[in-house]
């Protein structure tokens, strides 16, 4: 594994033991999104933006320049931090720092998962991953980091 693989896992596990919410309700969520939503409307990112817990669907919002395509692609991240409780990037690389892919030899259909950045899981303290919050439309480091920025600013602000 290469060390710059070496030091982004490193940091993605980091943001994910740090960014841990003391709950997680309806408001929580639409707060959350409209953060994202005006995070991406004042950049002019291309972007679907979607939050749930469980599987309700609390928040969704496709922004100018987004398509279907993103939708899908927000639904093949989320079965993916559903699946193995961490973010749809810390998932990619780890693989990619094997020299492998998410796909059938991991027991997984590619056309239902996607191991690329855009999907981050939302813990509570005692009960683990109860939701995922999931940007789609940028490269997928660019997608990891938008909600890793708006989660990081929304726990900042509690």
């Amino acid at each position: 594994m290469s060390e710059d693989l070496h030091k982004l896992i490193a940091t993605v596990e980091d943001q994910e033991r740090r960014l841990v919410f003391p709950t997680f309700t309806e408001a929580d969520a639409w707060a959350l999104g409209c953060l994202l939503v005006n995070l991406a409307t004042e950049r002019a990112l291309p972007v679907a933006v979607d939050i749930r817990r469980g599987r309700q669907q609390l928040f969704h919002a496709g922004l100018p320049g987004s398509n279907a395509d993103n939708d899908a692609w927000i639904e093949r991240k989320v079965r993916v931090v559903y699946r193995y409780a961490a973010s749809s990037y810390l998932v990619g690389r780890r693989l990619a720092a094997k020299g492998r892919e998410l796909d059938a030899s991991q027991g997984v259909d590619p056309a239902r998962y996607a191991a690329h950045g855009g999907a981050f899981p939302v813990r509570v303290p005692g009960a683990g991953v109860i939701g995922v919050v999931t940007v789609s439309g940028l490269p997928q480091a660019d997608d990891h980091a938008l909600v890793v920025e708006a989660i990081e600013t929304f726990l900042a602000v509690d």
